[in-house]
């Protein structure tokens, strides 16, 4: 017999790389975790598994199980919602994944807002570098730029460009770039995510375009320690208008080419394309979509 515990045992683990990331999302130790996948695995008469000290792979097997389980879990926690009342309280789990940055700046405030409304909520929020198209088991994602996905809805939340910025000490020891080509010539901070090329800056105004290959000075994949690096005279950074907005108001850090654009990346609400939604995703939807963004 399967149980539900043994059902979210093979779900973890289809998300984790490792037993001991796995132990961490089921908050049971690592040597617990490996004595239920041994007695699982003993049960059904199939290797789920391979694992050593540091990496975990799922056999053919245990993938096929780990998806049918998944699909499971899903159903059992949508059973509530069939049946609930209308005006019912929303219960259950809500899980929603969100880029570290973006996460902690406006979506953690917003859920505790939403997590008091719904005080029979369980709301999970995933911080991650990068949440799309590595979702695990996320109901709903926050993704910063653009998405093509037939199997989900992205829903814009708010717009955002990207800025090119600089301290004020930095501009005046090296100078105000007047046009995308002076860029080469300066010292370039580049924030590499999302499997972009992130040493080549396209920047458009109407009726022209320029394509700009930088030579990193600084690079990071955390685009808040980036910005900090250019507030502190490090160099020229490209940054999402989130991110700077404030710095620049305060005048810590000054726009430059501001007559240029260099592309949006908006921010986007992803869920799935289903028709049985749950009332506790479309609750997330209907207050996100009237939250205040900036």
């Amino acid at each position: 017999m399967v149980s539900i515990d043994d059902m979210r045992l093979a779900a973890a683990l289809a998300q984790a790389e490792s037993l001991s990331a796995a132990a961490r999302r089921l908050n049971v130790t690592p040597p617990a975790l490996s004595m239920r996948l041994r007695k699982l695995e003993h049960s059904l008469g199939s290797k789920l598994a391979n694992r050593d000290a540091r990496r975990l792979s799922l056999t053919a097997e245990g993938e096929r199980f780990a998806q049918q389980c998944a699909a499971l879990l899903e159903q059992i926690e949508a059973l509530p919602d069939n049946f609930r009342a209308p005006g019912a309280e929303l219960s259950g789990t809500l899980r929603l994944a969100a880029p570290f940055g973006y996460g902690r700046k406006h979506i953690a405030p917003l859920l505790s807002r939403f997590a008091r409304l719904h005080p029979q909520l369980t709301v999970h929020l995933d911080l991650r570098e990068t949440p799309w198209p590595d979702r695990h088991d996320s109901d709903a994602v926050i993704h910063i730029g653009s998405v093509r996905d037939s199997s989900w809805v992205a829903r814009t939340l708010a717009h955002n460009e990207r800025w090119l910025c600089a301290s004020p000490a930095y501009l005046a020891a090296h100078g105000v770039p007047q046009g995308p080509e002076d860029l080469a010539a300066h010292r370039c901070i580049c924030i590499r995510e999302n499997e972009e090329d992130v040493t080549l800056w396209q920047l458009r105004k109407p009726g022209l375009s320029r394509a700009v290959r930088v030579a990193p000075a600084m690079l990071c994949n955390d685009g808040a320690v980036a910005r900090r690096w250019a507030e502190q005279g490090h160099g020229v950074v490209l940054r999402s208008e989130w991110d700077v907005r404030d710095a620049v108001a305060r005048g810590v850090l000054v726009r430059v080419l501001a007559d240029w654009r260099a592309g949006a990346a908006p921010v986007q609400l992803l869920v799935p394309v289903r028709k049985d939604r749950s009332a506790r995703v479309q609750a997330l939807v209907g207050f996100l979509e009237g939250g205040r963004w900036g």
